[in-house]
């Protein structure tokens, strides 16, 4: 009786782990506007610094500093690292928090949600999909940076060795291992902001509040982690570590700070992202 029952209620055919491929949720998230604008911003980013640079005569004029800017015009490489620290700080937060912000929210401003639910996509599925997308679609936002970068710094300033403010050099095949190490810690480092602006998405039906509340709550981590007082505190921070990555455009590769760095933030994603699993199965979702 039991069996008959069961196959009353789940139509013939019916496969949960087959509703809204990732693939299909993929091209959907792809043919929207936002996503073709944040691809154009990140594209252009590098254009924009180029033509900066000729028209100001290049990084550190007027000023006796030495950094990591100032070495921009000599190489693809150091061209492309620059390009990563002027965006890692807030540019790059900001896909990030579009992407996973977005998804989930906009399904409900749009009253579409409830309409996937009753396909019937169940809502672990439904979630697990739109996040593997949004992470998907941030981590191609931070390898497209820097490949557009290294392409239009190498055509410009030509293919070379890592020059460090520091002095020294790595070697160019050196220098492409160390900005995929980079590229890979900027990703980690964010997820804790992919997963709060996640989260957020799954507690609300304004996808701008879910996008703005997670970067005002990163400019507020920011913040704090300029105020001195709170000491040893800040290290538990993850914008205290946005900038471990530099320890990778050294002569010697260090892992303390980075390690430390993807732990504070991986902690605070899974934790987040258990939140948002949790509260939206049990949510009484009406748009």
């Amino acid at each position: 009786m039991s069996t008959l029952t069961d196959r009353a209620e789940v139509a013939d055919g019916y496969r949960a782990g087959r509703t809204l491929p990732v693939r299909v949720e993929l091209v959907r998230q792809l043919k929207r506007r936002r996503t073709l604008v944040m691809g154009g911003v990140l594209f252009a980013l590098p254009f924009v610094l180029l033509v900066a640079f000729q028209v100001g005569g290049g990084p550190g004029a007027g000023n006796d500093r030495v950094n990591l800017m100032d070495t921009a015009t000599l190489s693809g490489a150091n061209f492309a690292a620059v390009n990563l620290f002027a965006s890692a700080g807030f540019l790059l937060v900001i896909p990030v928090a579009l992407f996973c912000g977005d998804t989930v929210a906009s399904e409900a401003g749009w009253s579409s949600l409830r309409y996937l639910l009753a396909a019937p996509v169940p809502r672990a599925r439904l979630l697990w999909s739109k996040l593997v997308v949004g992470l998907g679609l941030s981590l191609a936002a931070m390898v497209l940076l820097p490949v557009v970068a290294l392409a239009v710094g190498t055509a410009a300033y030509g293919w070379g060795p890592l020059q460090l403010p520091t002095g020294g050099l790595l070697p160019a095949g050196t220098a492409a291992q160390r900005l995929l190490i980079t590229v890979a810690y900027l990703f980690l480092s964010q997820l804790v902001t992919a997963a709060l602006a996640f989260w957020l998405s799954t507690r609300t039906d304004a996808p701008l509040g879910a996008v703005g509340g997670a970067v005002g709550l990163t400019i507020v981590g920011n913040v704090l982690d300029e105020v001195t007082a709170l000491g040893d505190w800040r290290e538990l921070l993850p914008s205290h570590w946005q900038y471990a990555w530099l320890d990778a455009v050294q002569p010697t590769l260090q892992w303390t700070d980075m390690i430390q760095g993807v732990s504070v933030s991986v902690t605070y994603a899974l934790v987040l992202f258990a939140l948002a699993f949790r509260g939206f199965a049990r949510k009484d979702v009406v748009s």
